[in-house]
């Protein structure tokens, strides 16, 4: 009987107990040192040792590449509605110039200077007596086209509004309440003695 008694066991079926493993020298905390944190961690990602510096690392990474991507998409968005803007109004200055062809009522000869207000800078536009009746009556109205103030009748006007309401310089609206004049407050009344 020169079997020991693990030689019987293991006949039985009994398996050897595991070794335990031992760290390297110098390297990480020892196996009793850990925190059961590092433990669940180190089973978690497969490896040994506190991962989350490098896993932070590639998170924060990402994020800052989805960052990325979506202020890129935004602005080639951004980019792609302005060129869209630009091609309708582009194709409504074309509709436009098609309507006013050949209706424009201004007259060469024309010597009274009407000014009106547009774009935030007074403009001019010269015109007849009639014309100028009938302007200020709201029959007529001014359609800018090309940098020129075009004089149409108040049909026109009308259409040149529904094709591109930009190009409307002047409008007025007969039926209005007249605005107060705001000097006839006393006073900003002119003295009557008074010499420039």
């Amino acid at each position: 009987m020169s079997n020991s008694l693990r030689d019987q066991l293991m006949g039985l079926g009994f398996k050897p107990a595991p070794k335990p493993e031992r760290p390297a020298h110098g390297k990480g905390k020892p196996a009793q040192t850990r925190k059961a944190g590092d433990k669940a961690s180190a089973k978690v990602s497969g490896k040994k040792g506190p991962p989350a510096r490098k896993g932070s690392e590639i998170d924060l990474a990402k994020a800052y590449a989805i960052r990325a991507q979506k202020e890129k998409d935004e602005r080639i968005e951004a980019e792609r509605l302005k060129q869209e803007e630009a091609r309708l109004r582009r194709e409504a200055r074309a509709k436009l110039a098609e309507l006013l062809q050949g209706r424009a009522l201004n007259d060469e000869s024309a010597e009274i200077a009407r000014h009106f207000e547009y774009g935030g800078k007074i403009k001019r536009i010269y015109v007849t007596a009639d014309q100028l009746k009938a302007l200020n009556a709201g029959e007529l109205g001014v359609v800018q086209q090309n940098g020129r103030y075009l004089l149409v009748d108040a049909e026109v006007l009308i259409q040149a509004e529904e094709v591109f309401a930009p190009s409307v310089a002047l409008k007025i609206d007969p039926s209005a309440p007249a605005e107060a004049d705001p000097y006839a407050d006393p006073q900003y009344q002119v003295p009557d003695d008074l010499v420039w």
